[in-house]
């Protein structure tokens, strides 16, 4: 058997934002919903969820919780198989925000120009929530 060639997604920012308050943001149902899509997200692993938007729906499943530091997540449909993973580093102006989303097979064109376009978005608007956050 031959191992899948596939490909990936990162998205690396320095935010103003300390790890706490970024954490808040990538796990708490009401703040995903404002820059990334509606969801029954939980941060405890195993947990299934969808994200759904007007363009139709993504089935995940948390892998990884590592307070602050890691978040991971199962993320596709019955087509794309990959895993969305977030890590925050600490450092002297806020964090090191990485996203790497992983898995992106080479005859799924579609699939990684979307998210090579819809990341930079996202954490776009990832930062203006955090920026409005208490």
């Amino acid at each position: 058997m031959t191992e899948i060639e596939t490909r990936s997604v990162v998205v690396e920012r320095e935010v103003p934002f300390p790890p706490e308050k970024i954490w808040r943001a990538l796990t708490q149902p009401h703040l995903i919903a404002e820059w990334l899509m509606k969801n029954e997200f939980a941060p405890v692993v195993g947990h299934r969820f969808n994200l759904s938007a007007e363009w139709g729906s993504v089935n995940c499943q948390v892998l990884t919780v590592e307070p602050h530091k890691t978040l991971s997540y199962t993320w596709g449909d019955d087509d794309l198989d990959s895993v969305v993973t977030w890590r925050l580093t600490p450092t002297s102006a806020g964090t090191h925000l990485r996203m790497e989303q992983t898995g992106f097979r080479t005859d799924q064109p579609r699939y990684y120009g979307g998210a090579k376009a819809g990341w930079p978005r996202f954490i776009n608007n990832l930062e203006q929530v955090l920026a409005r956050m208490d």
